[in-house]
């Protein structure tokens, strides 16, 4: 009897030490991770914005910025931003974004905006800055990027 205890408290200790182990091992090859790897030739994203919201318009220009500066995209990422329903405030010259969207498109970004968000909002193109390029709809757009292949982002 007392072997068989001896036996089972020694498998249980193995297995705790085996169980302790695997979980240091995989906290380790998580710590060395460096994400994942661009592989491809050419990536692309588009940035949608769909709200009136200054804070989110901050967040959609620095991911932007971010992606463009990640070193694994360098040269290798194309990027639009499209604004439309109440993301269409962003590029109202009101609003002051004109700085920050020439900068993206000086980086070769492409931002554009949706028609008929302007015309349900009453909006005349010319409130709008002249480089914003204007696009029949945005859920157009968002529908045929994501068919080509775009990977959508939602700041």
């Amino acid at each position: 009897m007392k072997k068989l205890f001896l036996l089972c408290v020694t498998g249980i200790l193995f297995a705790s030490t085996v169980a302790a182990q695997a979980k240091e091992d995989a906290l380790q090859k998580n710590k060395e991770f460096t994400g994942a790897k661009a592989t491809l030739k050419e990536y692309h994203a588009i940035y949608q914005i769909d709200e009136n919201n200054p804070d989110i318009f901050k967040k959609a220009i620095r991911n932007i910025i971010n992606a463009l500066n990640d070193p694994r995209l360098a040269g290798k990422v194309k990027i639009e931003l499209i604004a439309y329903a109440g993301g269409t405030a962003i590029n109202l010259k009101a609003n002051n974004y004109g700085d920050q969207l020439k900068e993206l498109i000086e980086k070769g970004v492409i931002v554009a905006q949706c028609h008929n968000s302007l015309v349900e909002q009453k909006i005349s193109p010319d409130q709008i800055y002249d480089f914003v390029a204007i696009v029949p709809s945005g859920n157009g757009e968002l529908i045929l990027r994501q068919a080509e292949g775009w990977a959508i982002v939602k700041p």
